[in-house]
């Protein structure tokens, strides 16, 4: 009788990836990734020790591609916020993944390529050395922070969209004034969290990348 077959690492993580397109992390699990393959969940244990260890390790295979032939191109500043979106739209393209990636963070290939092309800008800012680890944490926060934050919106189903913004109008519409005299002043104007992504993300890294150059230009 023939064996099962035997998978490569890149195969599991293939299969890993293709099928978090159709569930998120949660609902995801090794057995079911096994059962995809057609083998069982001990094959796979072979090569990742845990579920967390395989989703990172997707997660970094979407750092890996998005540095594929990144090039650095222009100022520090330019070159950080090139990277960001970048990473923002690969992410963008594997959403279920960006809270892996936030929550867990990841330590391969990929992980080092981001991290070093972050940390030779910030060195190219004028930051003394000592500065940039600190630099370099706030930054990816933010950026990883911000990249979460977004890949949540977009994985929401017509439906849990649509709720969600019957119950922004509710609780912003019919705030009241006694209680929320600002948030009824305002209540017209306020945008909900999923309105206007793109420029809010660049805004809020520009922020950031300028809190640096004037730490540069003080000394």
């Amino acid at each position: 009788m023939a064996g099962r077959r035997r998978w490569s690492t890149e195969e599991i993580l293939d299969a890993a990836a293709e099928l978090l397109v159709t569930s998120d992390t949660e609902s995801f699990s090794v057995r079911k990734l096994a059962a995809t393959l057609g083998t069982d969940s001990s094959s796979l244990y072979r090569h990742f020790r845990s579920k967390t260890e395989l989703l990172r390790a997707v997660a970094d295979r979407i750092l890996l591609a998005s540095m594929d032939g990144h090039r650095p191109e222009g100022d520090w500043k330019q070159r950080i916020t090139a990277l960001a979106l970048r990473l923002r739209e690969a992410f963008g393209r594997q959403p279920q993944l960006a809270a892996v990636w936030g929550r867990y963070a990841s330590g391969g290939a990929g992980s080092r390529l981001v991290m070093e092309e972050v940390l030779q800008a910030l060195r190219a800012s004028g930051l003394p050395d000592e500065q940039i680890p600190a630099r370099y944490h706030r930054l990816a926060v933010l950026i990883s922070a911000l990249i979460a934050s977004e890949a949540g919106v977009s994985t929401m189903t017509p439906e849990e969209y649509d709720q969600g913004m019957e119950l922004f109008r509710v609780a912003v519409l019919g705030a009241d004034p006694d209680r929320f005299p600002a948030l009824a002043h305002f209540a017209r104007d306020i945008r909900p969290l999923g309105a206007d992504r793109s420029p809010a993300f660049e805004e809020l890294l520009a922020a950031q990348l300028a809190a640096i150059e004037h730490a540069v230009q003080a000394g």
